[in-house]
């Protein structure tokens, strides 16, 4: 992992539930939610998964994806 960054806060929970209704739900109030992707989900032509498709519709949030490696 790379250093500290003093003025991100960084926090880890686990929850049960659906993944896009559970992390929309903890996005409510984010200024952004971030998801990786592995870009191999049901949406060839975006190369989305079903996930981050969801939160695209349900997040009140930009969404930010990243790519795994």
């Amino acid at each position: 992992m790379g250093g500290e960054v003093p003025d991100v806060r960084l926090t880890h929970e686990v929850l049960i539930g659906s993944p896009v209704e559970t992390l929309a739900d903890a996005a409510e109030h984010a200024l952004a939610v971030v998801v990786g992707r592995r870009g191999r989900g049901g949406y060839s032509g975006m190369r989305l998964g079903s996930v981050v498709h969801g939160l695209l519709h349900r997040a009140h949030c930009p969404v930010i994806t990243v790519p795994a490696e």
